[in-house]
């Protein structure tokens, strides 16, 4: 079984389970003892935080005790870290599952991220720096961090005097967006380690909540399977990463964010049929998966919930406490 290592693991247990079911050896590292991950895996390791000079050693340390093939991360928090460590990793025999420093720094960066998509004639909301506002701003608009994650620090202005307060309001480095009109949607999208596009699945946005999709359904829609791949493959984007886009009014598609990572939404195109960890587990051997498009279900619908994991100290560790141990994996030593 190939030995997949998750960083950042948190709370995650989606993930994790879903590579667990498709034959994957699971390791899940977080510096939190209490991230639920940790106790849906095969093994569990606590590290140091991610800027931690000692990071990367420890990453590499479980690399090296668990012949371990894939590093998968599943936050945001350690992406360039692990790009620029990749020959570090590599070195161990792992396959580091994220894009090269660039994309990521683009991706970070929403302003970057505009200007590149207007290079590439990828659609995107006209998009200004706070001290470069034209007179005729069409309103409403959102004052949105450059670098930020879920909803946090994005403020709709319905005019001038709104968006004069927010800028002032506003503790993160910010720039101004036309706020979109039209329908919401993601798109799944998973890339080979040649940043080629092997599958996108687009699902609605129900509802979300802080930034994260917690009610959609997916839909066999061909300009937004040919968009994320565009999109995905423009960013050259390695491994998962989600789409954000909206299709306005004329029925352009405008893209507002990309996370290279897995999505909040991951469950769904799971259930869906992706066999996005299938794939990333062929990379991790050295195969070289065909791309294929449009396999996958139509109107699978996802409501997500709230779950948890109960701990006892037994002995010095925390392990799950009783009928819940059957659910959970104990780690062996």
């Amino acid at each position: 079984m190939t030995a997949v290592l998750f960083t950042c693991a948190g709370q995650r247990v989606d993930i994790v389970t879903a590579f667990r079911e498709a034959g994957a050896t699971t390791i899940s590292a977080d510096l939190d003892p209490l991230a639920p991950a940790l106790y849906h895996s095969d093994r569990r390791a606590i590290v140091p935080p991610v800027d931690d000079p000692g990071y990367v050693a420890a990453l590499r340390n479980l690399v090296e005790l668990h012949e371990v093939r894939l590093i998968v991360p599943l936050t945001d928090l350690d992406h360039l870290v692990l790009a620029e460590s990749r020959n570090v990793l590599g070195g161990a025999g792992a396959t580091v599952l994220v894009p090269e420093p660039e994309t990521i720094h683009r991706c970070a960066d929403k302003y970057l991220a505009h200007l590149f998509f207007e290079e590439q004639r990828i659609g995107t909301p006209p998009t200004w720096l706070p001290d470069a506002l034209p007179d005729d701003v069409r309103y409403p608009v959102l004052v949105k961090a450059r670098r930020g994650f879920g909803s946090r620090h994005i403020y709709r202005a319905a005019d001038r005097a709104e968006l004069d307060f927010f800028l002032r309001y506003t503790t993160a480095e910010s720039m101004v967006q036309s706020q979109c009109l039209g329908e919401e949607f993601s798109v799944d999208v998973f890339c080979d380690l040649d940043a080629r596009c092997l599958a996108a699945i687009p699902r609605t946005m129900i509802e979300s909540k802080g930034g994260e999709s917690i009610k959609g359904a997916t839909i066999a829609d061909r300009d937004l399977i040919e968009h994320g791949r565009r999109v995905s493959e423009a960013l050259r984007i390695i491994g998962p990463a989600n789409v954000q886009c909206f299709r306005e009014p004329d029925g352009h598609l405008e893209v507002t964010d990309v996370n290279p990572r897995f999505g909040g939404g991951f469950p769904l195109p799971t259930a869906a049929g992706s066999r996005y960890p299938e794939l990333a587990l062929a990379l991790a051997v050295g195969e070289r998966p065909e791309p294929r498009f449009g396999d996958f279900r139509e109107g699978v619908v996802m409501t997500r919930y709230f779950a948890q994991v109960i701990l006892e100290d037994a002995g010095g560790t925390l392990e799950p406490l009783g009928e819940q141990a059957e659910e959970a994996i104990t780690p062996e030593a």
